[in-house]
């Protein structure tokens, strides 16, 4: 299970807004490169000014970046706005933007510079895994339980955390190991639903 489910349910709200969008000429990549843009330059606040209040801005954009890269896909889906390009564009800034958000979290006790770059490489595995499917093919995989989303949900949290308390509580460091299980039964997961479609 994954909160990647609830994604139908969640374009449906924000189709009104797509078609708008694509009626003023706004293009899927620029959503996809401004979604990175925005992702790169909290990370980089977040590692330069590492100020606990600081982190709130993680919830809070983790929550808009899951509506922008929602609605880049439903441009090109739905808006003949499809290309090779975003393809690639879509797939190399979410990789560089979780790995931005998701590493100035190391500054932050009782998580670690080692287990941080473990998450971060695990989870481009998972969609490098996810990926194949097209590669070979088939389709884009999005199995879970550690999704682009569920990652999204559990650093907004954990950035919630910091912004409201200033630090995170000791428990927290098992977060770190038991992230990297999950990840890697994403990886799993990803690589054994490809090989059914195959």
């Amino acid at each position: 299970m994954s909160i990647y489910k609830l994604k139908s349910s969640f374009q449906a709200l924000l189709r009104p807004l797509v078609g708008r969008l694509a009626g003023m000429g706004v293009t899927a990549n620029q959503v996809t490169l401004i979604a990175a843009t925005v992702s790169v330059a909290i990370g980089a606040l977040l590692v330069l000014n590492p100020e606990p209040a600081l982190f709130a801005l993680v919830p809070i954009w983790m929550a808009l970046r899951m509506a922008f890269n929602a609605v880049d896909g439903m441009l090109a889906r739905e808006h003949g706005q499809k290309s090779a390009l975003g393809g690639y564009l879509n797939e190399i800034t979410d990789v560089v933007s979780d790995a931005a958000l998701y590493l100035p979290f190391a500054l932050i006790a009782p998580f670690s510079l080692p287990w941080l770059f473990a998450i971060i490489f695990l989870a481009t595995l998972t969609e490098f895994a996810g990926v194949l499917g097209v590669a070979h093919g088939k389709g884009r995989n999005y199995e879970g339980p550690m999704g682009k989303s569920d990652r999204a949900l559990l650093f907004g949290a954990l950035g919630a955390l910091v912004a409201v308390f200033g630090v995170l509580p000791a428990w927290t460091w098992h977060i770190q190991p038991m992230t990297c299980v999950l990840l890697v039964w994403t990886v799993v997961n990803r690589i054994r639903a490809g090989l059914v479609e195959a």
